[in-house]
C-alpha cells in the first residue's frame, strides 16, 4: 500500500485576519486567492501542505472546535515564547512526553 501524505489542509472561520495572523506566528506566509466564483480566501505553505483559511459559510456561525493540528517547530521554546507574547491562549506549556516535548496552545477559534 502507498504511503499517503498530506497536501492540503482548509480551515474555515468568521475570523479570517485573526488565523492568519495566529498561524502567521508559526511561519506560514498567507497570501490572498480566488479561483473562479469561489470566496476570497488566504492560503499558505507548510512544510509540503498547502494550507488555506476561508470564510465559514453565510449559514454557518461557528468554527469546529474539535480540530487539532499538529506542527514540529524548529525551537518550541522560542516558538512558546512568541506565542505567550501575542497572548495566545496555553492549554499546556512545553512539557517532555513519550513523542517529544510538546506544548499545546488554541487558535482564536478555540
Amino acid at each position: 500500500m502507498a504511503e499517503a501524505s498530506l497536501k492540503l489542509l482548509v480551515l474555515k472561520t468568521n475570523q479570517l485576519d485573526a488565523l492568519c495572523e495566529f498561524y502567521g506566528l508559526l511561519g506560514i506566509e498567507f497570501t490572498a486567492e480566488r479561483h473562479g466564483n469561489g470566496p476570497d480566501h488566504f492560503a499558505g505553505k507548510a512544510g509540503d501542505c498547502v494550507f488555506e483559511i476561508y470564510p465559514l459559510r453565510a449559514d454557518s456561525f461557528t468554527a469546529d472546535k474539535s480540530t487539532r493540528l499538529g506542527f514540529a517547530v524548529e525551537n518550541l521554546a522560542a516558538q512558546f515564547q512568541a506565542f505567550e507574547t501575542a497572548g495566545i491562549r496555553i492549554d499546556c506549556k512545553p512539557e517532555p512526553t513519550a513523542w517529544g516535548v510538546r506544548a499545546v496552545v488554541r487558535d482564536p477559534d478555540g
